[in-house]
């Protein structure tokens, strides 16, 4: 069973910075698109951004131009920068492959926001 291992989340006043890191055990590069979910309690967890090995990049309005993707296909990992954070991007943050296929989901990282 793949693991994924999500890393990076925090405690952060709104307007901050975080950087998410998941590096799975089975090389991402085999599959041609990763990506961000998240899931804020009392919510469907959401697809936030997702990238291809091209490096074709795909947002959520929510986060469109505050939360680059991008993957390290050498050091088998997949990062999200948050910047500008807000309020409402509090939740816990996940990696997966997209769309989901095989692999469970992992723990994931909680990325808290206070005003």
């Amino acid at each position: 069973q793949v693991q994924l291992v999500e890393s990076g989340g925090g405690l952060v006043q709104a307007g901050g910075s975080l950087r998410l890191s998941c590096a799975p055990s089975e090389s991402i590069r085999i599959y041609n698109a990763m990506g961000w979910y998240r899931q804020a309690p009392g919510k469907q967890r959401e697809l936030v951004a997702s990238i291809t090995n091209g490096g074709r990049t795909n947002y959520a309005d929510s986060v469109k131009g505050r939360f680059p993707i991008s993957r390290d296909n050498a050091k088998n990992t997949l990062y999200l920068q948050m910047n500008s954070l807000k309020p409402e991007d509090t939740a816990v943050y996940y990696c997966n492959t997209h769309p989901v296929v095989s692999w469970a989901w992992g723990q994931g990282t909680q990325v808290t926001v206070s005003s």
